[in-house]
């Protein structure tokens, strides 16, 4: 079925066959994102106002929204320009006045004729103690009373287009809507009470009362849980198409892997070793592995991560660590080569920094299978870098690599099996949206030895006793960093204030005390404001958030972030995890511009709590929505138009099972549901699932 049902294709047709919506509507609605009447169906009212009958305004409150019948009394039209011209009119119980701007009073006389009935609907305010409604939004003879609906749903608008439009294009969109086949499973439908495809519709575009808006509500849910298991069921093709591409098998013999662990001055832990297990046996199979080792800050994800790259070399294979930056890559290599040469390990770089005669005996060794494991930044990608036998690629920080580049690494090798690390907890809900189609292993414990860290709030008003702090600690002989404030996302701004900040605090230390690394410098010179930093030549280093991912100095146990409300939850907890990593009590201080706002404080707060990246994750979660959370822009977390991850995380857990449970049972989806379930990811389209299935 590569063709679009005909049962959908009402639903992809064009705007302009809906009614109230013409060629320059259409253009309109194109703007915003809305091109067919699928579009429409799928977007949903955000709120609604009562506009069932009552007697008098005299029955609510002003200011508030009320439908009356009235009789039409005097027009009084404005004395002079720019006044408004006023109608007197009288309900059941009281006279009241409707008001009208720049309104022609010809217009108003036919549309409000003296001694006539009509109903009026629109927000009653008191000015001048007059009780009044400027410009109601409805006035209709009394015969067409009931083309008001008495609760009327709010659409999100765009400029230039009105609710009644939205209101009148809805309701002819429904009306397309065709009864389809069920592809929710039975059972799980019964179970939570949903309504079908079709009557869902109607509900959320015809609610009755405020309660039907709410995420919770049966009709919401089930399209919200349609638009999740379409999505789970692309992610489960793109899953069963990967796990078909036959995948080298890989049985290590532990040899490798038991001399370093010999190496090493403490025991894993036990998460470590589920992880090694997991990854060994994804690495036995003849299936391509695409599995996410997902770990809190000092959690050992680098320990697991040799132990894989040693299973390949032990089964006579090459494996590539990729980092996301130089200074990254080349810590990689600090902390993993001496590992690896306990064990008898050739281990590499290869970064851009490498030219001439030296890259091209690098790359000579690769291709001979002299080098077992190569650490790099993405230069690994070039045409010229070829491996012997490269088996097993480990990707550091995965939000800074695309889908396009794993599989670029990919096709390196005959099937490569993919690790993909990421020290950012992310919430269940928001793992399962953006990593679907992988395996997850999660790294929830910390090994011994690492000292929690102190965090502390404090009001920038107290920055000269932090600096007297400071001052004290250095000459202790202890190292800080000190992260200058995120300056409305410019990194030219922020580097200004990171320049100001290093001025100031060279001022108070002392010269060759302060280093300073920022984005907008060239990287030679990052890298070696970091090596001097690294090798504790200069004590405090000024830095903007270029240091949050990865660095590592366990001599550094002070870490000040100014203006900390600016920065994301996330963000500050890994930004804290760049200290603690040695022996010494590490202190965090978060320094902010009072007044604090209720959820910076409590965001703050927080952190103070806990340094449970998981919990941290959440929390920031339900409080900047998931958007924030990843960063869409560079994330590829799919938009959704129903579905809210925040409020409902409970159900794109229950569609990846139900997807992948699908799939297991009726893979060519041939079945009523499965035949039901390929019109879902039409209707979603969903079109790379649908591409997947043909494929398959």
């Amino acid at each position: 079925m590569s063709r679009r049902p005909e049962v959908l294709f009402p639903l992809f047709g064009e705007l302009t066959g809906l009614d109230a919506v013409g060629p320059k509507t259409a253009r309109t609605l194109h703007q915003a994102g809305l091109e067919k009447p699928r579009d429409l169906l799928l977007m949903l009212p955000h709120s609604g106002v009562d506009r069932h009958r009552r007697a008098s305004i005299r029955d609510v409150v002003p200011p508030a929204t009320v439908t009356v019948a009235v009789t039409v009394g005097a027009h009084l039209p404005p004395q002079t320009r720019g006044r408004p011209y006023r109608v007197q009119v009288t309900d059941a119980q009281t006279t009241f006045q409707l008001v009208f701007f720049h309104a022609k009073g010809d217009y108003l006389q036919r549309l409000l004729p003296t001694g006539q009935h009509r109903l009026v609907s629109g927000k009653v305010e008191i000015f001048d103690s007059i009780a009044q409604m400027v410009h109601p939004d409805h006035i209709l003879p009394l015969t067409l009373a009931d083309t008001i609906p008495t609760f009327e749903p709010i659409y999100p608008l765009h400029a230039g287009i009105s609710q009644k439009v939205m209101w009148k294009a809805t309701r002819s969109a429904l009306a397309l809507a065709p009864d389809l086949a069920e592809w929710i499973d039975p059972a799980l439908k019964k179970r939570e009470g949903w309504p079908t495809w079709h009557a869902a519709l109607e509900k959320v575009h015809k609610p009755a009362a405020m309660t039907d808006l709410s995420p919770h509500d049966p009709a919401r849910e089930r399209l919200a849980y349609d638009e999740l298991l379409a999505h789970q069921m692309t992610l489960a093709l793109a899953r069963a198409v990967t796990r078909r591409a036959k995948g080298t098998s890989s049985c290590g013999t532990g040899i490798l892997q038991d001399k370093v662990l010999a190496q090493l001055p403490f025991a894993a832990t036990n998460a470590q070793t589920r992880a090694i297990a997991d990854i060994a046996v994804d690495l036995a199979s003849d299936l391509r592995m695409n599995r996410l080792l997902q770990g809190d800050v000092g959690s050992g994800k680098t320990l697991v991560a040799l132990m894989a790259l040693l299973c390949v070399v032990e089964a006579g294979g090459q494996g590539v660590m990729m980092a996301p930056t130089e200074i990254l890559a080349r810590q990689h290599l600090e902390g993993l080569r001496p590992l690896a040469e306990s064990a008898g390990v050739v281990l590499d770089i290869l970064t851009g920094r490498d030219k001439g005669s030296a890259r091209a005996a690098k790359l000579a060794a690769l291709a001979a299978g002299d080098i077992a494991i190569l650490v790099g930044t993405h230069a690994v990608f070039q045409k010229d870098v070829v491996f012997n036998d490269l088996r097993l690629a480990v990707i550091d920080e995965q939000h800074r690599f695309g889908v396009a580049q794993r599989m670029e690494l990919g096709a390196k090798g005959r099937a490569v099996d993919v690790l993909v690390m990421t020290a950012t907890p992310i919430p269940r809900s928001l793992a399962l949206a953006q990593y679907g189609d992988m395996d997850v292993s999660v790294l929830d414990e910390k090994p011994p030895g690492r000292t929690p860290v102190q965090t502390a709030l404090v009001s920038t008003a107290r920055m000269d006793e932090v600096v007297a702090k400071l001052r004290h600690a250095v000459a202790e002989g202890r190292q800080a960093y000190w992260v200058c404030p995120l300056v409305e996302e410019s990194e030219v701004v922020d580097m200004t204030a990171a320049e100001e900040r290093f001025k100031r605090l060279r001022a108070a230390l002392g010269e060759g005390v302060v280093g300073l690394v920022h984005g907008q410098m060239p990287p030679g010179d990052k890298d070696a404001a970091m090596a001097r930093f690294v090798a504790g030549d200069t004590k405090v280093l000024v830095a903007t958030t270029v240091i949050e991912v990865g660095v590592n100095v366990p001599n550094a146990s002070i870490m000040v972030i100014e203006r900390a409300e600016s920065f994301g939850l996330a963000q500050l907890h890994q930004l804290r995890g760049r200290v603690g990593r040695g022996a010494a009590v590490s202190t965090c201080l978060l320094l902010y511009q009072p007044p604090l706002s209720e959820t910076g404080r409590r965001r703050l707060e927080i952190l103070r709590e806990t340094d449970d990246g998981f919990r941290i994750a959440e929390e920031d979660l339900m409080m900047r929505g998931a958007g924030d959370v990843i960063g869409t822009a560079q994330s590829g977390l799919p938009r959704f138009r129903i579905a809210d991850l925040e409020r409902q995380a409970g159900l794109m857990a229950l569609a990846q099972s139900d997807a992948r449970k699908l799939l297991h049972d009726d893979p060519a989806l041939q079945s009523d549901r499965g035949q039901a379930a390929r019109v879902l990811l039409w209707l979603m389209e969903q079109d790379k699932a649908i591409r997947l299935i043909s494929v398959g």
